[in-house]
């Protein structure tokens, strides 16, 4: 333990990924210790279940503080990233019988991100700690409006990278030196999935939808005609597995170009490579458009217009999109996602007494 830290502030963080688990540990807010857990393809193949893999990983972070000489007594508690449960107001949210079981079963789908709690509570309980989630994706504070899709079978839902999108806005407000809930941003996390948001003095009040939405990405589709769509789907040449995939991890950049790394795509436009360009440019077109619509549900009454993600990492990716937006609102990049971080300052909050641990609502209360 560092020397003078204060053993009350001492947080273990849990982020577990499709074939990995990055664990850190913060003493005051600063981390001091960060690893990345990798976990083979053939490894996970031999668990029928995204839960079946508990164990196995609990067996990996516990195994990396013995060699590190960390005791799970010795922290304050422990905090993973949230998954796919029911949606929740954002916030810090103590982990509870409710959330353990919408996790297990995947409330709203399966994804390794469902561990993020089981693991913290796994870590934390039998030494006697708390254990939380911080702003997980199914964070929703959408207004009534942005809900219809015109289809009353289907309801437009918050999914977005809440965790970036929150954390980055309260550092945006401190950049602007005004509190996040006196002032209007739209916030665009731009990764491998894109999420635009308004956000109306805090609250993420209309989104587009991360997998499903918005601009194309570079491995999902994004918004794409209907009326297309479902010719497609109905036209016998591709089974539901295959339609899915197109929409979702085969399409975008992968579908266009073949790989789903920006800074390959970029590459290949300072090489001269003319088909990368126009289709890297038809990506930031789109996300631009988000830009402008989620302006216009603020009333173009907008203080910022933030970038973050990975591909904020990019000036060629910051300086085109902001050609097209900066006469909305000052333009302010925050490159990355520090989704550690995040997790880390949400706990902290609540340590602090500066915000309130919140419940988790079973099934009768949601």
């Amino acid at each position: 333990m560092t020397a003078g830290a204060d053993a009350r502030e001492r947080i273990l963080v849990l982020n577990p990924g499709s074939t990995s688990t990055k664990l850190a540990v913060f003493e005051g807010g600063a981390s001091v210790l960060e690893e990345t857990l990798r976990h083979g393809r053939e490894e996970l193949a031999e668990f029928p279940t995204i839960m079946d893999q508990l164990e196995y990983r609990k067996g990996m972070v516990l195994g990396l503080l013995a060699e590190r000489g960390i005791e799970v007594e010795s922290l304050a508690a422990v905090v993973g990233r949230g998954g796919l449960m029911r949606p929740v107001a954002s916030g810090t949210y103590a982990v509870n019988n409710a959330m353990l079981d919408d996790v297990r079963v995947g409330y709203l789908g399966q994804h390794a991100s469902n561990l993020g709690a089981v693991l913290a509570h796994e870590i934390a309980g039998p030494a006697g700690l708390p254990s939380f989630v911080v702003d997980p994706v199914v964070v929703d504070e959408m207004n009534e409006l942005a809900r219809y899709s015109g289809v009353p079978e289907i309801e437009r839902k918050s999914l977005v990278h809440a965790l970036n999108v929150k954390a980055t806005a309260r550092r945006a407000a401190r950049e602007l030196g005004r509190p996040l809930d006196g002032i209007n941003l739209v916030v665009a996390h731009l990764g491998g999935g894109i999420s635009v948001v308004a956000m109306d003095r805090g609250r993420m009040t209309d989104v587009s939808s991360a997998l499903s939405a918005g601009p194309f990405t570079p491995e999902r589709a994004g918004t794409v005609p209907t009326l297309e769509l479902v010719d497609m789907c109905f036209s016998g040449d591709f089974a539901q597995g295959e339609v899915r995939r197109k929409l979702v991890g085969g399409g975008g950049f992968v579908a266009y170009l073949g790989t789903n790394s920006a800074k390959e795509v970029e590459d290949r436009i300072v090489a001269g490579d003319e088909r990368a360009a126009v289709v890297m440019d038809a990506m930031l077109y789109q996300v631009a458009k988000e830009i402008g619509a989620m302006a216009a549900v603020l009333k173009g009454n907008v203080d910022g217009v933030v970038m973050t993600g990975g591909l904020a990492n990019a000036e060629y990716i910051t300086s085109r999109l902001a050609s097209y937006i900066d006469f909305i609102a000052p333009v302010i990049v925050v490159p990355g996602e520090d989704e550690m971080e995040a997790l880390a300052e949400g706990c902290l909050r609540v340590l602090r007494g500066e915000e309130p641990a919140l419940e988790y609502p079973g099934e009768t209360e949601a």
